[in-house]
């Protein structure tokens, strides 16, 4: 008997950096791969408060490395901070506070070192952390998507929109819990017979019926 059963799974679908195009694979700017401190969380307008990227708990003169391929478009300091950018195409990302030992123009490739970590203008302080941005043009991205770190949503098998809200469940179907006898349960057991009434010693007695 056909049966539809409708099953829901878990699947980790990114959020694309452009349109529909597929998302750069890259790698952790630490290494090993850092706890994240902070996530990214986006301001409603250019000028709004959020976080413009993610921390990334690290030490002090830690090797900081590029997440993708590309080309150092900047290296230097901004308002007192250390800053190194790189740029990918149509995409750049950014670290700091992190002391360069790269030049501007120099090509790189994912996970080649392009500075150290530093203590001053931490978002952790008193402990290091890395702000590592992702970005295009104005718009800001969540570069944890480049490590397949970004957000997960419940879909169902049979179509691409979210799973509907509102407390719905998939019906039940009326036979779901009735499965074939098998031969490994157990046999039923009849109960055994009453014990038939002993005769006292010395005869019949009244009431007692042989």
């Amino acid at each position: 008997m056909a049966s539809a059963v409708a099953t829901v799974v878990l699947l980790v679908i990114p959020s694309p950096a452009h349109g529909d195009e597929p998302l750069p694979v890259g790698t952790w700017p630490l290494d090993p791969r850092p706890e994240v401190v902070a996530t990214f969380d986006p301001p409603e307008d250019p000028w709004g408060a959020g976080h413009r990227g993610v921390d990334l708990a690290g030490r002090i003169g830690q090797p900081v490395r590029a997440a993708l391929p590309g080309t150092v478009a900047f290296a230097g300091r901004i308002a007192g901070r250390p800053v190194v950018s790189v740029s990918h195409g149509d995409t750049r990302t950014t670290y700091e506070p992190v002391v360069a030992s790269v030049e501007v123009g120099t090509a790189v490739a994912a996970g080649d070192v392009v500075g150290v970590l530093e203590l001053p203008g931490s978002h952790c302080f008193p402990r290091a952390c890395l702000h590592w941005g992702w970005r295009r043009g104005e718009t800001y991205l969540d570069p944890l998507d480049l490590v397949g770190g970004g957000p997960v949503r419940l879909l169902p098998l049979w179509r691409d929109a979210p799973v509907a809200t509102g407390g719905w469940r998939p019906p039940v179907h009326p036979y779901a819990a009735w499965a074939p006898w098998s031969t490994t349960r157990p046999s039923p057991v009849a109960p055994a017979p009453l014990p038939l009434p002993v005769p006292p010693p010395g005869g019949r007695t009244a009431g007692y019926l042989p």
